[in-house]
């Protein structure tokens, strides 16, 4: 079946519906999902969105800016991140007014709390910046924009997996996708096509994402001749709940919590004696790691699955239930633990890719160093790289990469269709899938996906993860491909038509495996420390040699690398201390 649209939109989290909701307002626009959009991860987020409104103690958007840049360890292209902390002002409003139901002050303002890495006055002390709604602010913000989406008349096509980008030279012309309830292939013609899939954690044995964060919009680029950017840089959020990885919000520790060892020591005195248990998250990361290593942990034994406390008894019980109610019931449901009367046991989850699709400022995917333009292809939100991340995202910057790219990428794709010309869709567009689909339903007896994607998660988080060194990291590059050449035996074994799920977890496993390889590759190339790439045989930070972006190309089961300038136009490089 072929459908025929201005513009569509891959991914319906916060980026892809906030540009869904502005590329509306000029083109016909369609929204893909392999969810129903307020299922999107985004929903997932919980302590807030980061603006220097001011409203609780003094701020600026160039503080804002400078801790971006410098929580990025200078990574960062810092006119982007200008443009994002800016615009985050009136985006958060611009939310307030569409409705969301964000907290407030004693006075009706937006309320603001602190959050890890956000500082006054460059780096002075902590700041409140982060605007919330409660501990559930990424959940409110789908709904609200779900909701506008939906009174400006966007067609949702929800439970559709796009398995293939279509391409003429540097142009595209729109994508090829399966609908789950049926099985069929859709080819959805587009004078745009934006990308908004989100992470790809699923990687990782431990995260804090949900299984539908397969990096299906990379991986398929990748596939299609576009580099991916930063791919090394995968940031450990400090505090995911023990044994799943599932997220205990920093808004936890912006309320005062205090992380403790097995000794009850708050031990981030000694690795941030400034902001403490709000430094950025890598450091925090780390910081626990280290003490794990050191015997420090709860159970002392000095393995990785150790761990360590976050206490918030001291909070009291109506600032929890009152602020962090969430928070508060996944301890109880998946912990057994109050955590108004006993501490949280808490270790490092894979959470959050700062590399991604390169884009520019206005969500238009670049396909080489000289920054050459892909016509009609955009990329926004995690699954992008603008880059505002760097090496090492701050807390609460992902909701407003979300808000204010997407917004913008949308806002360019009103203007760009209105002048572009429909590519003509060839008859053969939606044959390379349909062969990939009909090798793994052929019925020939193969290997179960499920076993490589366990082999992948286990290489991935033990060699490729808070702590690397070159030996492991070419192992894992090694394990990955021969996971690759053993995924080409793969067979589901289910070869009904409706629902395929085994079909669905076998296309999301290509993808995960292919960006396992890229991520690999990437940090083993990279020989320095930065933000969230931290390596015990090139423990240092390297301006001279490595303050350059990589970009990576997926060739075969190769990988390619290049590299882009970064933009320090603004801040000199200078050591990064808390």
């Amino acid at each position: 079946m072929v459908h025929h649209f201005d513009t569509v939109i891959v991914g319906s989290g916060g980026a892809g519906l906030y540009a869904a909701l502005e590329a509306s307002e000029r083109s016909r626009t369609a929204v893909l999902s392999k969810l129903y959009p307020v299922r999107s991860h985004t929903g997932a987020a919980q302590g807030g969105i980061s603006a220097a409104l001011g409203n609780v103690e003094e701020d600026k958007p160039e503080w804002h800016a400078y801790d971006t840049v410098k929580g990025g360890d200078y990574l960062v292209d810092q006119q982007a991140a200008k443009i994002l902390t800016e615009e985050a002002v009136q985006a958060v409003y611009d939310l307030e007014n569409r409705g969301l139901p964000f907290n407030r002050t004693p006075e009706g303002r937006i309320d603001q709390r602190r959050f890890g890495g956000h500082t006054r006055n460059f780096g002075e002390g902590p700041v409140r910046r982060a605007c919330y709604a409660a501990d559930r602010t990424g959940h409110m913000i789908l709904q609200t924009l779900y909701q506008q989406c939906i009174k400006n008349q966007v067609a949702f096509f929800d439970e559709f997996q796009v398995v293939d980008l279509i391409m003429d030279g540097s142009t595209c012309g729109g994508v090829v996708a399966v609908e789950l309830a049926t099985g069929d292939l859709h080819v959805f013609g587009a004078k745009a096509v934006l990308f908004a899939t989100g992470g790809f954690g699923r990687m990782f044995k431990i995260t804090s994402n949900a299984f539908a964060n397969t990096g299906d919009g990379p991986a398929v680029c990748a596939r299609r001749g576009i580099p991916l950017m930063d791919m090394e840089f995968f940031q450990f959020h400090p505090t995911g709940i023990l044994g799943l990885g599932i997220l205990i919000s920093e808004a936890v520790r912006g309320e005062g919590g205090i992380l403790r060892n097995r000794d009850g020591e708050r031990f981030m005195e000694r690795y941030s004696p400034t902001l403490l248990d709000l430094a950025p998250r890598d450091i925090v990361s780390r910081s626990i790691l280290t003490e794990v290593r050191a015997g420090k942990g709860i159970r002392g034994d000095r393995k990785i699955d150790d761990y360590v406390h976050l206490d918030a008894t001291h909070l009291g019980r109506e600032t929890l239930a009152a602020k962090l109610p969430d928070i508060t019931s996944f301890c109880k449901t998946y912990l057994g633990v109050d955590p108004a009367e006993a501490p949280i046991p808490v270790l490092p989850t894979a959470h959050y890719a700062m590399g991604g699709i390169p884009t520019d400022v206005h969500g238009r995917v670049i396909m080489d160093r000289r920054g050459t333009i892909v016509d009609g292809l955009y990329a926004a939100g995690e699954c992008a790289c603008v880059s505002v991340h760097g090496a090492n995202r701050l807390g609460t910057n992902s909701l407003l990469d979300l808000v204010v790219f997407g917004r913008r990428a949308g806002q360019h794709i009103g203007d760009y269709v209105k002048q572009a010309d429909a590519l003509p869709l060839s008859k053969d567009a939606p044959e390379a899938a349909r062969e990939w689909i009909r090798r793994l339903t052929d019925g020939r007896s193969g290997p179960h996906g499920g076993h490589i994607m366990e082999e992948m998660q286990t290489a991935m988080m033990e060699k490729v993860g808070i702590y690397r060194n070159a030996g492991e990291m070419q192992q894992a590059v090694d394990a990955v491909k021969d996971l690759l050449a053993r995924y080409l035996a793969v067979r589901v074994q289910d070869r009904g038509k409706q629902f395929n799920t085994d079909l669905l977890d076998t296309i999301e496993l290509k993808s995960l495996l292919d960006l396992s390889l890229v991520t690999a590759a990437s940090a083993l190339n990279r020989e320095e420390s930065r933000g969230a790439h931290s390596r015990e045989d090139f423990p240092d930070r390297d301006d001279d040699q490595w303050l350059k972006h990589t970009l990576a190309y997926l060739e075969g089961d190769d990988v390619r690398i290049d590299y882009k300038a970064v933009d320090t136009s603004i801040w000199e490089p200078k050591p990064r201390t808390y």
